[in-house]
């Protein structure tokens, strides 16, 4: 095998191997016949990746840090299978929806190592945490400051919180997935004040007790640097608000947002590298502020799911433009992953049935769908594509799902996990009737 062949296997699950045959294999499945009999558009989801990452930010951030927690960002995304291998592996979960929360409820996760993010949670969302016992809410703005504590008088509760700072820090990636400049939607800024402000109203709120602070600078973060700096700016300001109004830090989030490698030329921090440079930060501020060691929180997403999973799809229409380019058209497209038509993400690709092949032929991979923006990889190296092959591209674990779509009303696609050779249906297909049942006539 090639050594271009290694190194995009690398790129897949960490159960990933070529057969006699040929063919990909992820989790000891055969990923050619896991496309015939469940069909493409699919995903597939291999478990062993999963609950590794998982135990790897454990032990990695443990390691450099004794007191952790680790919550997995659900927005990367959750379904219940996921949810229930996440309360098997210890984790905490971050959620931002009503619905990502009855997802965790429906599977009997742990509510009190649930946190509860968003900018604008509904009165009704929050209701509901508050009736399940959500562990903590990361308040996002004044409004919700005062919206939460009029709710837990309400049911005469006492309410566990975090506030959201805005550290004003740009973590170099794209500007619709970064989130702790100061021009951001989320969070309550240091440099306006807002953030002190924040502290004062939260500490005199009859109902709610603050535990502590967060902050998340975007995704995919590709460096520490950004993360030393707002860790710093953040300590710096807990420092000076414990000295005035007096509260005791117990926790302290720096969110998520850890790069993974996505392409042959990708050079990310491994999670040791985040590990040791974050955690040296803090213990290094710590005993200078005056202030105690709190409960480390950190909130992978990406970074867990986003290897465990690829997309398969079936080859249909080639078309080659001599001297321009060759499209190899797929089953499927923006629809189950937008990531590259709306901010640019790359990837590269495997022909399944082909893995042992060469790769010599360049082609663009475009989606079915009804727009020239629906292109899912450009110019990449793939053995010589036919009609009817199978394209597993990788690294799509995360995002692709959860920002599906039934755009050109196409039904989104069946979900499959592995393990050890077992192929178990998570999420069926779609129907064309399913994409009906909810009109009203």
């Amino acid at each position: 095998m090639n050594t271009s062949k290694v190194s995009k296997l690398s790129l897949f699950p960490l159960t990933a191997e070529v057969d006699n045959k040929g063919h990909l294999c992820i989790g000891g499945c055969d990923v050619v016949d896991l496309a015939r009999e469940f069909g493409t558009p699919l995903y597939l989801f291999d478990e062993f990746t999963l609950r590794s990452k998982c135990r790897e930010f454990k032990d990695r951030f443990s390691k450099h840090y004794a007191n952790i927690l680790v919550i997995y960002a659900s927005k990367a995304f959750l379904n219940r299978a996921l949810a229930l291998i996440l309360k098997e592996e210890g984790l905490g979960l971050d959620v931002v929806s009503g619905g990502e929360l009855s997802i965790a409820h429906s599977v009997g996760f742990p509510l009190d190592k649930v946190y509860f993010h968003g900018n604008n949670k509904t009165p009704e969302e929050l209701k509901l945490a508050l009736d399940w016992g959500i562990g903590r809410v990361v308040v996002d703005n004044l409004y919700e400051l005062e919206l939460l504590n009029s709710l837990t008088k309400e049911k005469d509760i006492r309410q566990d919180i975090l506030l959201r700072i805005t550290p004003g820090v740009d973590p170099h990636t794209h500007q619709y997935t970064t989130t702790g400049t100061l021009d951001s939607k989320f969070g309550f800024p240091l440099a306006t004040g807002q953030a002190e402000e924040a502290v004062k109203q939260a500490m005199s709120a009859s109902n709610l007790n603050l535990l502590g602070f967060h902050f998340h600078l975007g995704s995919p973060v590709s460096e520490t640097k950004p993360y030393e700096l707002a860790i710093e700016l953040v300590l710096h300001f807990t420092r000076e608000v414990s000295q005035k109004y007096g509260p005791h830090i117990d926790e302290f989030s720096i969110g998520g947002g850890f790069a993974i490698p996505s392409t042959l030329d990708s050079k990310e921090p491994t999670v040791d590298d985040y590990a040791k440079a974050l955690a040296y930060k803090l213990k290094s501020f710590i005993p200078e502020s005056g202030l105690d060691y709190p409960l480390l929180i950190i909130e992978p997403g990406r970074a867990i799911v986003g290897q465990a999973g690829i997309a398969l799809y079936t080859a249909g229409a080639i078309k080659e433009i001599p001297k321009v380019r060759k499209y190899v058209c797929i089953d499927g497209g923006m629809t189950d992953n937008i990531r590259p038509a709306l901010y640019g993400a790359k990837y590269e690709a495997l022909v399944a049935n082909k893995a042992l092949e060469a790769e010599g032929d360049i082609v663009t991979i475009a989606g079915k769908l009804c727009e020239s923006g629906d292109i899912l990889v450009r110019n990449t190296n793939l053995a010589s594509v036919q009609s009817g092959d199978i394209i597993a591209i990788p690294v799509c674990g995360a995002y692709s799902i959860p920002m599906s779509s039934n755009y050109n009303s196409l039904p989104r696609p069946a979900i499959v996990m592995v393990e050890k050779g077992k192929a178990r249906l998570v999420r069926r297909r779609e129907s064309y009737q399913d994409l009906m049942k909810l009109d009203v006539i």
